[in-house]
């Protein structure tokens, strides 16, 4: 679950929560690992320095979610980054030893974390699979369209799947090395 914080949703990407939270419920239930990640902006990083960004550096702006803070308790990992991506060297490390080999990646923003993490998992020989439905940007619904444009571009049109064929996902044939 990429970045459902407090801080990154609003009216256009708040629709996106209860699909995530039936997804995050449906896969705990199957037994199957959960990670979340946070996004911190730090008052030096290039989003400040670069971009003139200054939301997301502390709380309650870089809380999880209440709808999810109990899945976030129990996740198998939360990652907390300063970046785009959720796959960072130690998340990489954490798949490669337990032999993970598939993602199945939702939250926010489509365009930019969801985006980078899928594309970071693919070029580190990890399958990508985006929940278009479970995913959105802050920043809209034709920024979110941009995104999964891209998505497509660079990880495969196939990797792009709705929350449907992620539960499929989640049945007895659950591909061994799967976590969301």
């Amino acid at each position: 679950m990429i970045d459902v914080q407090n801080g990154f949703v609003n009216g256009k990407s708040r629709h996106v929560v209860p699909v995530i939270t039936g997804l995050v419920t449906r896969w705990e239930a199957m037994g199957s690992p959960v990670l979340f990640s946070r996004y911190f902006n730090h008052p030096d990083s290039p989003f400040v320095r670069l971009l003139d960004w200054t939301a997301l550096q502390s709380a309650p702006e870089t809380d999880i979610v209440p709808e999810l803070s109990a899945h976030a308790d129990r996740a198998a990992q939360i990652v907390d980054k300063g970046m785009y991506s959720a796959f960072t060297p130690d998340v990489l490390r954490g798949f490669q030893d337990r032999g993970w080999r598939n993602v199945v990646l939702c939250g926010i923003a489509t365009d930019s974390c969801v985006l980078k993490t899928a594309a970071d998992a693919f070029e580190a020989g990890i399958t990508p699979w985006i929940v278009t439905d479970a995913c959105a940007s802050e920043a809209g619904h034709e920024v979110h369209q941009a995104g999964l444009t891209v998505a497509r571009r660079m990880i495969g049109t196939r990797q792009l799947i709705t929350t449907a064929e992620a539960l499929e996902l989640l049945s007895p044939a659950l591909p061994e090395g799967t976590c969301a």
